[in-house]
């Protein structure tokens, strides 16, 4: 028997499994904070992507790998008047690591009109 309104298993999103450093003044020495709502990566499952504005219209999103984040803080979540909750983060990335920044625009001629 298939119950229509049970509750499913909550699945874990990889970044929760970061340990609390010994000491957090001392991440500004090897590590840069980036904040946004994380994401999966659509198909490299070591890549992580967040969203640094995700109600924007004008947003962007940086790419990491997962291996590069050696810490995650949580930060107080967004939600909309529709009741939309989008969870944000703070990542820190290893500083010489390499990341990817990508910001989405619309194609057009700079004269039209």
């Amino acid at each position: 028997m298939v119950w229509a309104n049970f509750p499913l298993e909550a699945k874990k999103f990889e970044i929760q499994a970061y340990k609390k450093p010994s000491n957090i003044k001392n991440l500004h020495k090897g590590y840069v904070p980036f904040s946004g709502s994380p994401q999966k990566h659509p198909y490299d499952p070591e890549k992580v992507i967040l969203v640094a504005d995700p109600f924007s219209s004008n947003t962007f999103y940086y790419e990491f790998r997962a291996d590069d984040i050696t810490y995650v803080e949580e930060l107080p979540n967004i939600a909309t008047l529709a009741d939309e909750i989008i969870t944000m983060v703070r990542v820190w990335v290893k500083k010489k690591s390499i990341g990817v920044r990508c910001a989405p625009f619309i194609i057009d001629d700079i004269m039209s009109g």
